[in-house]
């Protein structure tokens, strides 16, 4: 089986969108009757910083994004063979699937927040208002991260449930047995001890006005709150002023999953989540977890995490509490079984019967 792939969000800086295509791409690359792979980049600059995996191959042509995203948007051309070669199914990994001239389409649509949370998205997300409807239509299968997800999708756009496959994502072996920053590493960061943590992009979703005020009551009334840290890129919107919390900025992988492994507790108070792959890699490392009460957080959680309602301050403070003066290593074991049945592995199996299922 040929399948032609968007790894456009490859390029670039790795955030969820890119960590799943990353995994996905190695793991379907490495599961025993796995498809015959070829990568396009959707991208004018850039692009010659793509690679494949040994065996599969890179094809493209450089056509700017923007471009090609409103052409599809109205039009069914131009067709993805033209630009990424022949192929029997194309895997569109990042909402927009293009045209196609013979190839069968499947696209991953991983959360609705440019239609649930318009306030919340950055104009380019915006797009996918008029880019989803079309790509929905175009495909034969929808992939979503999760089940909740899934019917929600399925629901907003009228799909029959048999076009609408969750393809749960997963966590790397590395998150399981990742070990906490060293003396020197933490000192190198500038981070405590002990400290809760934040990690994802400052976006509006992300309600880190939310955090830093829930983190400041919470500090007020108990000292046992630690210090918080936020990890993660710049992002978008309104500038949040951080008051005492600690930036580390962008981490790379490794330094990351040291940082998680060695929090007190980890914060996901977002108001949307597609997945929420912060907090399930949080679980892998045993690390206890505070996050808004979703459906999708409910799902990957499994019950260990500390769900408290969204935007309620109060509340968040109040669980920040909690995880202050509760035994790191309480529950741990459970969190790390739990969080252990979701693999990258079992994603691309899954994603591979929705290929098939897709030329079937």
């Amino acid at each position: 089986m040929r399948v032609g792939l968007d790894a456009t969000p490859l390029l670039g800086v790795r955030t969820g969108i890119g960590q799943y295509v990353n995994h996905l791409v190695d793991a379907l690359a490495t599961t025993p009757g796995g498809p015959d792979l070829t990568l396009t980049a959707f991208t004018l600059r850039g692009a010659r910083a793509l690679t494949a995996p040994d065996g599969h191959r890179v094809r493209q042509r450089p056509v700017p994004a923007r471009l090609l995203q409103s052409l599809w948007a109205r039009a069914e051309v131009p067709p993805v063979e033209l630009l990424a070669g022949p192929c029997d199914v194309f895997h569109a990994t990042n909402f927009v699937l293009p045209p196609t001239r013979r190839a069968v389409g499947v696209v991953t649509v991983h959360d609705l927040a440019f239609l649930r949370h318009t306030d919340t998205v950055s104009a380019a997300s915006l797009r996918y208002r008029e880019l989803v409807p079309r790509s929905v239509a175009r495909a034969a299968l929808v992939l979503c991260p999760a089940e909740s997800t899934s019917a929600d999708v399925a629901a907003e756009y009228g799909l029959s449930p048999d076009r609408v496959v969750a393809t749960p994502l997963g966590v790397s072996e590395a998150w399981r047995t990742a070990q906490p920053l060293t003396t020197t590493e933490r000192t190198v960061l500038g981070v405590p001890e002990r400290y809760v943590l934040f990690v994802g992009s400052r976006e509006p979703r992300k309600r880190l006005p939310d955090l830093l005020a829930a983190h400041r009551q919470a500090r007020a009334a108990d000292d046992a709150v630690p210090p918080l840290v936020l990890a993660g890129p710049p992002g978008w919107g309104d500038e949040v002023d951080a008051g005492d919390a600690i930036s580390t900025g962008y981490l790379d992988a490794s330094t990351l999953r040291a940082l998680v492994a060695g929090a007190t507790s980890l914060v996901s108070p977002s108001t949307y989540e597609g997945f929420g792959l912060p907090v399930l890699e949080a679980l892998a490392c045993g690390t206890p977890v505070v996050a808004s009460d979703l459906a999708v957080h409910r799902e990957i959680s499994g019950g260990h995490a500390d769900l408290v309602p969204v935007g309620e301050v109060d509340a968040l403070a109040a669980a920040l509490v909690r995880a202050g003066h509760a035994r790191r290593d309480e529950g741990a074991a459970d969190r790390r079984v739990w969080a252990a049945a979701f693999t990258w592995r079992r994603c691309a199996v899954a994603t591979i019967a929705a290929y098939e299922r897709a030329l079937g």
